[in-house]
């Protein structure tokens, strides 16, 4: 890995992070797509640059997190319990298929189907009449 090479997908976590994409699968994307082999160096560099993104949305939102409010810090924890468990059930699958660029455009072109199908059902008039 160059230093371009680092440079290009630590613009690309920065840029992905504050969106509802994968950041990791867009850095894994990337790297494949500039031919860097995942090795354990790869993988640790992407893991440092994820935790600097994560500092600065801390940073970011650090009110928010220190402001000790209630609904904020559920909704904190409901977004997270899903994560944790999947995560500890799962991790030896996700690492699997997190290997095989492939399977990550599949389920980012399936994930992206499905936003758009929710965003088409949640701007129907009759849903809009319901909600209100």
């Amino acid at each position: 890995m160059t230093y371009l090479h680092a440079i290009i997908i630590a613009i690309v976590e920065g840029i992905t992070e504050f969106l509802p994409i994968s950041s990791t699968a867009h850095m894994i994307l990337t790297a494949t797509l500039l031919g860097i082999p995942q090795s354990s160096f790869v993988k640790l560099f992407e893991i440092c640059i994820q935790f600097g993104a994560i500092l600065a949305v801390i940073y970011l939102y650090h009110r928010r997190f220190l402001s000790l409010n209630i609904k904020f810090l559920l909704k904190l924890l409901y977004a997270v319990i899903p994560a944790l468990i999947f995560g500890y059930f799962f991790n030896d699958h996700i690492e699997s298929i997190m290997e095989k660029p492939s399977i990550i455009l599949l389920i980012l072109g399936g994930g992206g189907i499905l936003f758009l199908f929710i965003e088409n059902i949640y701007q129907s008039p009759a849903l809009q009449m319901l909600m209100n």
